[in-house]
């Protein structure tokens, strides 16, 4: 059967998708959810503790000691990951 109201914009369908996955998804104190959000000029990445409803730790593309290995978006991407990757191993388990 064919859905009534089918979502139309970008960010009705984005909107959806982010519901079907956050079903299935959920993040733990000793596992937490990794959150990307993708701008067309920024990149986003965040720990999520869902247990406790918080953000453990977040970085951007913008944020200090970023080591870029190029230009470009894709390198400022690589970056990021690699800076949260960095911070959330620095830790001994703060969540």
């Amino acid at each position: 059967m064919r859905a009534i109201h089918l979502p139309r914009t970008r960010e009705e369908r984005r909107y959806r998708r982010h519901l079907r996955v956050r079903k299935k998804v959920t993040g733990t104190p000793e596992r937490p959810r990794l959150v990307v959000f993708r701008s067309i000029k920024h990149v986003y990445a965040q720990l999520v503790d869902d247990d406790k409803g918080a953000t453990l730790l977040g970085v951007s593309d913008d944020s200090e000691g970023l080591v870029l290995d190029g230009k470009g978006k894709v390198a400022r991407a690589k970056a990021t990951g690699k800076l949260l990757a960095a911070r959330a191993t620095a830790f001994t388990r703060p969540w």
